[in-house]
């Protein structure tokens, strides 16, 4: 049984008979109240969002021209579909189990498909820079936005591995300081601008790596770690790079 503010009853009898347990409860009740809900342990983090950002990822690889991608145009869904295998076999629905082969495998197989996003942006510009390639503007403009919105979310998921030791760690509890700081962190919990038991998720960070790569630059969240913040520069440099050159390249085809 628990009181209306959600702290679990004690009974009269076990108040009279285990004392320790009136502490222990004493103590939790302290704790919710000093503790904010995303430093302290939970069940984990639901599964689904990181396996449709992967699915949206093969998909818009599979859009992508084949002189973008050749010549191993099957290797990125390959290795994507791979990594959503893992993630399903492992954990199931919630993100919480421990394994550092599993973590090293994920980060070897998301580095693949960073390599491999890179490799399709560099076929572009250069194609762009000697005035080669596709010389349609629609499909020009659609080839680097599929590349730009692949690279928003494996940035997400660079973002959401490695912040306070990635999905595992957090749902543990076992790292402290975040290297992002989301607003949510930073609101009083008794003005009630955040739910009581907020905590970052793969959404927060796919939304993190969107606004980065649109602004170029940290909007609402803010980086505090120096790997973060040089993860988010070379993210909003390679965006720029990308935006700039498709978009001079479209508007000249236009013409």
């Amino acid at each position: 049984m628990t009181s209306p503010t959600g702290t679990p009853r004690v009974r009269f009898w076990d108040r009279l008979l285990n004392p320790s347990r009136v502490f222990g409860v004493a103590v939790d009740a302290v704790q919710d109240e000093l503790v904010p809900a995303w430093r302290r342990a939970y069940e984990g983090e639901l599964a689904w969002p990181v396996l449709v950002a992967l699915l949206l990822a093969v998909v818009l690889q599979a859009m992508l021209p084949g002189r973008v991608v050749r010549p191993l145009r099957w290797l990125f869904p390959v290795v994507a579909l791979v990594l959503v295998v893992l993630i399903v076999a492992r954990h199931g629905t919630r993100i919480h189990k421990v394994s550092p082969w599993v973590r090293a495998t994920t980060l070897l197989l998301l580095a693949a498909l960073s390599g491999l996003n890179i490799a399709a942006g560099a076929r572009l510009v250069i194609d762009l820079l000697r005035s080669r390639g596709i010389h349609d503007a629609p499909d020009l403009l659609l080839t680097g936005g599929a590349i730009w919105l692949t690279n928003v979310i494996i940035f997400g998921l660079w973002y959401w591995m490695f912040d306070r030791g990635g999905p595992v760690a957090r749902a543990t509890g076992s790292t402290a300081y975040p290297a992002f700081l989301f607003p949510q962190m930073t609101c009083d919990p008794q003005q009630n601008l955040a739910k009581p038991n907020w905590r970052p998720e793969f959404f927060d960070y796919l939304y993190t790596s969107f606004t980065n790569a649109t602004a170029f630059s940290p909007t609402d969240t803010m980086p505090m770690l120096q790997w973060a913040k040089l993860t988010m520069m070379l993210q909003s440099a390679v965006a720029l790079l990308l935006a700039i050159l498709v978009i001079a390249r479209a508007v000249n085809v236009l013409k």
